[in-house]
């Protein structure tokens, strides 16, 4: 059985930080398009961030230039850092993990993130 866990969520004041971590379950890691994804109450979720196998990145342009994917394959981990954080940035954060060119798709538990003073 997959499984995705995400750990490093929590309450921040505006203008901080957090890092979010994702431990896979997966036997072929390295092949998967990861992603992180968000989720306000009353909001459809979004992506936020996304790292390709080779390493190539995408950005919600809410998010441009303060959150930084990142990925370790050796670890099967994937990371989110977060800085300048915003009140708009308060969701439940999910790691994904998107098959290149199967079908597979897995998602995990979420892990809560909170920005307020």
């Amino acid at each position: 059985q997959v499984q995705l866990v995400e750990s490093g969520g929590g309450l921040v004041q505006p203008g901080g930080s957090l890092r979010l971590s994702c431990v896979a379950s997966l036997s072929l890691f390295r092949f998967y398009r990861m992603g992180w994804y968000r989720q306000a109450p009353g909001k459809q979720r979004e992506l936020v961030g996304a790292i390709t196998s080779g390493g190539s990145t995408n950005y919600a342009d809410s998010v441009k230039g303060r959150f930084t994917i990142s990925r370790d394959n050796a670890k099967k981990a994937v990371y989110l850092q977060m800085n300048s954080m915003k009140p708009d940035d308060t969701a439940v954060y999910y790691c994904n993990a998107a098959q290149v060119g199967g079908p597979n798709n897995f998602w995990g538990q979420g892990t809560q993130v909170t920005v307020s003073s």
